[in-house]
């Protein structure tokens, strides 16, 4: 018995790698097949589901709720913007030094934002991005409140911001993955569940913590650097707009949040709901007013959202989070007679 459920797990395991790297090769070969349409779409889909992947690392695995994402990708876009015109940096290593700015910001900030807890911990971040945009907007050479154009960005092809966003999707996956399956996913899922008792248990919060907003931040930084690529102009009050952070938790609410595979199907969802919204003139900014009202529809119904209703029901995970429980339950005691 143990050993056809063992095989049974290694076909599961084997099917879920071969539609995963079919997923990718698709994604990857779609520029060369598909249409300017597509490839706008697919775009944009890759950088919104990596900016619910950072938010639901907090939200859903860290239990930090924050209302102030749209710092880092303001701040990650303008990086981009000034290392490219007057240093003359290439755009990659932009890139790279947008997500080092943002997260030395999230460093910074965290010696403060993470003695707050809940609502105080959420309006907090909301705030200090609030004041952020301000700082912006009175820099000369930020162009101030007009904005500033990526030079640089203009030479770029549309697959070529396309590679970057696919780039992006795949490698906060893999890093949300990865960094779950560690000693310190481990430490987060005890934090989410009973912080109090987690911090009985040792578990180091403050540095488990400030790990996922270090990675949050730098990936989030790296996302505005792709987007605004992408529209080659900035404009401060757009990049560092609360609009981020309410799409990032719609994605996250609808998919699922506190799962791997929930911002993915969360993002495909968000992209297209408003790039259809946005078609109809006699909608014009209800579009996310009809987003909220999914959104509550959602957390009334399905409160777990899609991915989680559906794997409490079935029992199935297409992207899984739990091989960290063999590696650490052989060191638990075995259980005694009484």
């Amino acid at each position: 018995m143990t050993k056809l459920k063992t095989n049974n797990v290694s076909k599961g395991n084997m099917a879920r790698y071969i539609g995963i790297a079919a997923i990718v090769a698709i994604l990857l070969s779609l520029p060369a097949w598909g249409g300017k349409y597509a490839v706008m779409m697919v775009m944009l889909m890759g950088i919104y589901i990596a900016l619910g992947q950072m938010w639901n690392l907090l939200a859903g695995y860290s239990g930090l709720i924050s209302l102030g994402q749209q710092m880092y990708i303001g701040v990650g876009a303008f990086t981009v913007a000034v290392t490219s015109n007057y240093l003359g940096l290439p755009l990659p290593l932009g890139l790279v030094c947008g997500g080092l700015v943002s997260m030395a910001i999230a460093i910074g900030l965290s010696y403060l934002l993470l003695r707050m807890k809940g609502m105080y911990f959420a309006i907090a971040t909301w705030m200090f991005a609030e004041a952020m945009v301000l700082v912006f907007v009175s820099i000369q050479f930020l162009g101030k409140g007009q904005g500033l154009f990526i030079t640089a960005a203009r030479k770029l092809q549309a697959a070529d911001v396309y590679y970057y966003s696919i780039a992006i999707l795949i490698i906060s996956t893999v890093v949300v993955v990865v960094l779950l399956r560690s000693k310190i996913g481990l430490g987060l899922f005890a934090i989410r569940d009973n912080d109090t008792a987690a911090e009985t248990s040792g578990v180091p919060q403050f540095r488990s913590k400030l790990y996922c907003m270090m990675v949050s931040s730098f990936i989030t930084g790296v996302i505005g650097g792709v987007y605004y690529m992408s529209q080659v102009w900035i404009q401060p009050y757009a990049a560092f707009s609360i609009s981020w952070t309410v799409a990032a938790v719609f994605i996250v609410v609808i998919g699922g949040i506190g799962t791997i595979t929930g911002p993915i199907i969360g993002g495909v969802i968000y992209v297209f709901l408003s790039q259809y919204l946005s078609t109809l003139s006699q909608i014009g900014s209800l579009s996310q007013v009809i987003l909220g009202v999914i959104a509550v529809a959602v957390i009334l119904l399905a409160p777990k959202g899609i991915v989680g209703t559906v794997q409490n029901r079935f029992g199935f995970e297409i992207i899984s989070v739990r091989r960290w429980m063999g590696k650490y339950t052989d060191r638990l005691p075995e259980p005694t007679e009484a």
